[in-house]
């Protein structure tokens, strides 16, 4: 084999290692990505079905209830616009309450419920996540512009 040809196979098993290398990387990303999403976005059907996600937002006052068995835990996420029912199995933080943030980490089952393995609290009295702030800013515009154009139209 000459020189010429050795250099051309290692060049191309070099470009293969590298193309395989790529593609495990990306496919690592793609299994462990986890996306944030809205209780209005989740309502609206943009939220994957069938994967893990993350939804924030408020918790409703008054939508916490503590199951018999002790550990399971049913509220309501929302943005002010949307309200979305979750079910938690689990200890929360002790953060965790009626009126707060909270990010709640799972997946949207088939009857439209989102079953959280984790929940992350606000750490103390005046922080929210980006995303929640960002999500509840976004339907408080919305809906005062859908009252707005009802009070024009009157």
């Amino acid at each position: 084999m000459k020189t010429r040809h050795k250099r051309i196979a290692f060049i191309v098993a070099g470009l293969i290692a590298v193309g395989i290398a790529t593609y495990l990387v990306a496919s690592a990303f793609r299994k462990n990505i986890v996306f944030f999403y809205s209780p209005s976005q989740v309502a609206a059907k943009e939220a994957p079905v069938g994967r893990k996600f993350r939804i924030g937002g408020l918790v409703e006052k008054g939508s916490i209830k503590l199951e018999s068995d002790g550990l399971t835990r049913k509220f309501s996420v929302t943005d002010t616009a949307k309200s979305i029912p979750v079910v938690f199995k689990g200890i929360p933080p002790t953060l965790f309450m009626d009126g707060k943030g909270c990010v709640a980490q799972g997946q949207v089952g088939s009857d439209g419920v989102f079953y959280a393995d984790e929940i992350f609290a606000k750490h103390d009295e005046n922080y929210r996540a980006p995303e929640v702030t960002q999500s509840i800013d976004k339907a408080k515009a919305t809906q005062a512009a859908k009252e707005a154009a009802k009070t024009i139209k009157e």
